[in-house]
């Protein structure tokens, strides 16, 4: 049989078509809008979304037998807010997970309802890009969009529930919310009580890898689909990409570098970080992780190349780069301030020690080097809760280069692996498509036999050595200009 998993990112859709072997079949994408309708703001047209998800079905399915099709699963951006009034209308854009604007209803939260409070209820403190603060921003500056809410959703669940009718979302993705009693996998009242937000707004959870039901018979006919088309719940893109990648199990990682990055740990039981820097969230799996993000990963790079250099040619300017850990220059990932582990919106991106001497190939390896640097920041994190790695997955665009996989391995000190498809959350979604249907009775018996390495990236102990140097370096800059940042942010 075959499945298809969506991965509806941040600035496109992708789908692919996928065997219960791991054979990719068809791959499609498309590509929708992102607005900015202020400094730091960030939006999208849920409709746009769809609209690509079904042109994208329409072409992934075109010359292929479709009565082979048995499941549909999304895993998608997280964190962004999409309401719905009485009549299944979307009320206004939805407000991505890297959209700044909820700083005082963040401050509010963990300062006056109190973190510890918060990390009770949710297992998680609020984060600016989470979906509670920003219900309370709709709340408090758009009051009559907030009377007409009737259902409050995830990107990728707007998607499930158009194809499905099912008003739905898995416990990955609901994690995010700072609405989700994590531990106990369940709405939690206080929390829903505390944003003003009646559960009967909220969808029906359920695992990631579970049937919410079938495509709806009208679309079926529309697309040529039989109407017995399992739709699954699907995930978080983080977990759908870690299901993708076999992080699955106790003390498996991966690392994404996409346009935000994560390091992403999964575990059979509940942990939590005392200091909030990392969420705890349920997995995909059924079972739970740890998670770090930093909200710019790969865009760094993409943003120096082609908004600044002028150039998408991005493999001539890492040829340039040789002297790995002897670089005297920093950079702060932060451009679109910083979620793991600083939780500060008003963080920025600064270049530190430059002088007349730096070149080109300098600025553009600090740039790869700053995100790699940021995610030990998450990683040293992890280390306090006892997790102690050896291996690490990794995916996403910037994945793709071996120099960036390279800088990563040795400043972690972690043998770095690469999938053999490297597909993401789109290949986690079809897994968990899979499993919907039966065809595979675990999550984890589908990763066993779908996921293989291809290649891998050992540390090099010299390296590891300079590294460990500089990064001591790295980790004193931004301490000496958190107060910078909040004063320029002020103005």
């Amino acid at each position: 049989m075959l499945y298809i998993g969506i991965d509806l990112g941040t600035s496109a859709v992708k789908l692919i078509l996928m065997d219960e072997n791991g054979k990719i079949h068809n791959t499609v994408s498309g590509e929708y809008p992102i607005f900015f309708p202020r400094p730091g703001w960030s939006e999208q047209n849920p409709d746009d979304w769809y609209a690509q998800v079904i042109q994208g079905i329409a072409k992934l399915t075109a010359d292929i037998d479709k009565t082979m099709i048995a499941g549909i699963s999304c895993g998608g951006q997280m964190h962004g807010l999409v309401v719905l009034d009485e009549n299944d209308n979307v009320i206004r854009p939805a407000i991505l997970w890297n959209d700044g604007r909820t700083t005082a209803e963040t401050d509010y939260l963990n300062n006056v309802i109190g973190k510890q409070k918060l990390s009770a209820c949710t297992a998680n403190i609020a984060f600016s890009g989470f979906t509670a603060p920003k219900i309370l921003w709709l709340k408090n500056n758009e009051p009559e969009n907030y009377k007409k809410i009737r259902k409050i959703m995830l990107p990728k669940d707007y998607i499930a529930y158009k194809l499905s009718g099912t008003f739905c979302t898995d416990y990955s993705d609901a994690s995010g919310m700072l609405l989700l009693d994590v531990k106990n996998r369940r709405w939690s009242k206080e929390m829903c009580d505390i944003c003003g937000v009646k559960e009967s707004q909220l969808p029906k959870l359920y695992e990631s890898y579970e049937k919410v039901g079938n495509i709806l018979p009208e679309l079926a006919e529309k697309l040529g689909l039989s109407d017995k088309v399992v739709i699954a719940a699907g995930a978080g893109d983080n977990a759908a990409a870690a299901i993708g990648t076999g992080t699955v199990g106790n003390g498996r990682c991966n690392i994404s570098l996409g346009t935000s990055g994560t390091i992403f740990i999964s575990s059979d039981s509940f942990r939590i970080d005392e200091n909030n820097a990392l969420h705890s969230f349920a997995h995909a799996d059924g079972h739970y992780h740890l998670m770090g993000c930093m909200l710019s990963a790969a865009s760094c790079n993409k943003w120096w190349l082609e908004e600044i250099l002028h150039t998408n040619n991005y493999s001539a300017e890492q040829e340039e780069i040789k002297n790995l850990g002897e670089n005297h220059v920093f950079f702060l990932p932060y451009l679109m301030g910083e979620r793991s582990p600083w939780n500060n919106p008003s963080a920025r991106g600064t270049f530190t020690g430059l002088t007349m001497d730096t070149s080109r190939s300098d600025i553009t390896q600090a740039v790869l080097e700053g995100v790699g640097f940021a995610v030990r920041d998450m990683y040293e994190c992890a280390k306090k809760t006892g997790v102690n790695l050896t291996s690490t997955m990794i995916c996403g665009g910037g994945a793709k280069s071996p120099l960036w996989r390279k800088i990563i391995a040795n400043i972690l000190n972690i043998r770095v692996d690469v999938p053999v498809s490297e597909e993401g959350p789109a290949m986690g979604a079809a897994m968990l498509a899979m499993t919907a249907c039966g065809e595979y009775k675990t999550v984890k018996d589908a990763a066993d036999v779908i996921v293989k390495v291809a290649k891998s990236e050992e540390p090099d102990p010299e390296l590891v050595k300079k590294y460990e140097a500089r990064y001591q370096q790295f980790k004193t800059i931004y301490p000496a200009m958190k107060e910078v940042f909040g004063i320029i942010s002020a103005q």
